[in-house]
């Protein structure tokens, strides 16, 4: 499919929007045509990097729709997290008597892992639909399709850092004092979060043009990922010898990581890798997948 997009007629404007295995100028030098790359090509940075501020106006408009009418408006974002720690504190830790690390309070124990794994959970929904909530935008102008799950994804952030300040706020009730290590190993397991969110994004939305059961699988894939993820749970309770296959979940280390370096938890261990492979192979994939698949999206979708 191509677009046509009228510019200045000079050639050196024709020259400088050309885009390399994007952009052909055509002959006559009064119009651009936008065609998309053969086989299996990984993203044109070059050109999200040129649409870089689009990036930021749909990370702000998701974040304003999300709350768009809403009573409780961005109080959501504390009350997602902390009502499943609520619920998990009754069953899992009251009636269960699940036991933590370090006898860590089990409330504060389970919210550390719950709002990583929110991040995660809540960018799956978000950018498994981006493509197909935008189908309008798709359809009539040309950007690089990547800037929707992308920003989906950023737009998480904001519910995270709210959440976070709840942390905060337990970790001086439980009287918790985070290790030096938080300093850098937040930022660094946040980014696995968002790397392992976007990787499977990409998937899910591109696989969502073409077949819209997504919509329904996506919320099972989320509460099925959240019962293997040592949310309710430590993973120290999965015997020596299954680690290294629970270790092919990526959020499995983002949870220990979060736990080790403000709760002092049991620090990593060097299947922490293993869960890093993971999160790498799922973007990376999932770059080529949705590149692959990108020149369907404006028919499909």
């Amino acid at each position: 499919m191509s677009i046509f997009a009228k510019v200045n007629p000079s050639k050196k404007n024709v020259k400088r929007l050309a885009r390399k295995a994007t952009l052909q100028v055509a002959q006559d030098d009064s119009k651009i045509i936008i065609r998309p790359p053969k086989g299996w090509t990984l993203i044109n940075f070059r050109d999200l990097w040129l649409y870089r501020e689009l990036v930021y106006f749909m990370t702000l408009r998701n974040l304003q729709v999300r709350y768009k009418q809403s009573v409780l408006g961005i109080l959501w974002a504390v009350l997602r997290p902390f009502l499943t720690m609520v619920v998990f504190s009754i069953f899992f830790g009251g009636f269960a008597k699940i036991p933590t690390d370090n006898s860590i309070p089990y409330p504060i124990f389970t919210y550390a892992a719950i709002l990583p794994f929110d991040l995660f959970s809540k960018a799956i929904t978000d950018t498994s639909n981006s493509l197909v909530a935008n189908s309008h935008m798709i359809t009539k102008v040309y950007f690089p399709r990547i800037i929707l799950p992308l920003s989906s994804v950023l737009g998480t952030l904001l519910d995270f850092f709210i959440g976070f300040l709840v942390l905060i706020g337990m970790m001086f009730f439980y009287h918790i004092t985070p290790s030096l290590n938080a300093v850098w190993a937040i930022p660094v397991y946040l980014l696995l979060a968002m790397v392992s969110a976007l990787g499977m994004g990409l998937w899910l939305s591109a696989l969502n043009v073409l077949y819209r059961d997504i919509n329904y699988i996506a919320p099972f894939i989320n509460q099925l990922w959240m019962y293997i993820t040592p949310t309710a749970y430590s993973s120290t309770l999965v015997s020596d010898k299954w680690q290294i296959l629970y270790s092919l979940n990526p959020m499995k280390a983002v949870v220990d990581g979060f736990r080790w370096c403000l709760l002092g938890g049991p620090p990593p261990t060097s299947t922490a890798w293993i869960s890093v492979a993971v999160a790498v192979v799922l973007l990376v994939s999932g770059l080529f997948y949705f590149s692959r698949m990108e020149r369907t999206f404006a028919d499909m979708v």
